[in-house]
């Protein structure tokens, strides 16, 4: 339910065009690089710093946040390969799109909506994208 919930108010507001710029290694892809890494070794206490202030009030505690990943986004718990694509802005937000190929093979497109706090990025929200041409 929570899934649902936070899928749904991110995506609202968050259509428009953007300009796209590729992002090989930056602030916001080390934070979602270091989220990940967290996640694959099952510490959700240090995969919750890197999410916002209000995902991390929506959730709780670390526990609930992992358990939310593990059965709600769980090619980003067990990824076999991260792949970071275009990072733009939409709406006046920034959004990193990622592509993860999952333990079974299957690739994920994801969206990471990314917010500053003070001089720190953190993860505001992911939803998934659906990949043209794909299990359609």
């Amino acid at each position: 339910m929570k899934r649902l919930i936070l899928a749904s108010v991110f995506a609202l507001g968050f259509v428009g065009s953007a300009s796209a710029q590729t992002a090989d290694s930056s602030p916001i892809t080390e934070t979602i690089k270091n989220q990940i890494e967290a996640f694959k070794m099952d510490d959700f206490a240090r995969a919750f710093e890197y999410a916002s202030p209000n995902i991390r009030g929506l959730f709780g505690t670390p526990e609930r946040f992992g358990m939310m990943v593990q059965n709600g986004y769980p090619m980003v718990w067990r990824p076999a390969d991260v792949e970071f694509l275009s990072l733009r802005q939409r709406m006046g937000r920034i959004v990193q799109r990622v592509q993860i190929r999952d333990a079974q093979g299957e690739l994920h497109q994801l969206d990471y909506f990314m917010i500053r706090t003070g001089d720190t990025w953190h993860i505001n929200g992911v939803q998934m994208v659906r990949i043209p041409g794909v299990g359609a």
